[in-house]
């Protein structure tokens, strides 16, 4: 996935040296103006605001700045237009490759993981071992899922995922038995087998995903 962003970002400069090049002069009622190929332009946005979405998300500062930055002041030349929300494009460009904006992505998906782990401490201690360990696995599952995106392997099967990773050199081959024990634990739990793990092994499961997301999602 990152690298489908990089490659777009890229593009998308490309794209806008072409637009650039388009630069002309041209005499309106109030003076001459810088004016560019407004179908050219008008595309080349709904591009960038498309992937800024993907890339920032529609709540960060550089999707608004982009959104903002579209709207033209009075008498204001499109060309002018351009050269802003080039600015801030090329800035969420740097972001991007400098790895801030994956830093942003994923102190926000630390804490839902970091909320959903403490919903199932609560499950666990109320006695609801079953529910527990199907969220602590989910949250295993999604953990994977990222991994396989940052690393641009498929998804898949969550042991197809571990082995694939581990594979890779992501992680251990000791780290890809414990999470094959979990998984065990999971599916165990999906299947309504609560006799195959203790209470015990569920609060196992739930430390080790806490440790596995402390050192492979850092």
């Amino acid at each position: 996935m990152n690298q489908k962003i990089a490659q777009r970002f890229n593009e998308l400069e490309v794209q806008r040296q072409q637009i650039i090049a388009t630069k002309k002069m041209s005499q309106g009622a109030y003076g001459s103006s810088e004016v560019i190929d407004n179908e050219l332009f008008t595309g080349w946005k709904l591009k960038v605001r498309n992937l800024l979405s993907i890339a920032c998300g529609t709540d960060s500062e550089h999707f608004k700045a982009f959104t903002n930055g579209e709207k033209p002041y009075t008498m204001e030349s499109s060309y002018s237009v351009l050269k802003r929300l080039g600015a801030i494009f090329t800035a969420s460009k740097e972001d991007f490759e400098g790895g801030y904006l994956t830093s942003i992505r994923k102190l926000v998906q630390a804490e839902v993981f970091e909320s959903e782990l403490e919903q199932a401490i609560e499950l666990l201690n109320g006695g609801y071992k079953l529910a527990s360990a199907v969220i602590a696995g989910v949250v295993l599952e999604t953990s994977l899922r990222d991994l396989c995106d940052q690393h641009s392997m498929a998804h898949g099967k969550l042991d197809t995922m571990n082995a694939q990773l581990a594979k890779a050199g992501v992680y251990t081959k000791l780290q890809q038995k414990r999470i094959t024990a979990l998984a065990d634990i999971r599916n165990s739990a999906a299947h309504g087998k609560p006799s195959e793990f203790t209470d015990e092994d569920v609060k196992s499961m739930i430390r080790d995903i806490e440790s596995f997301l402390l050192v492979c999602l850092a």
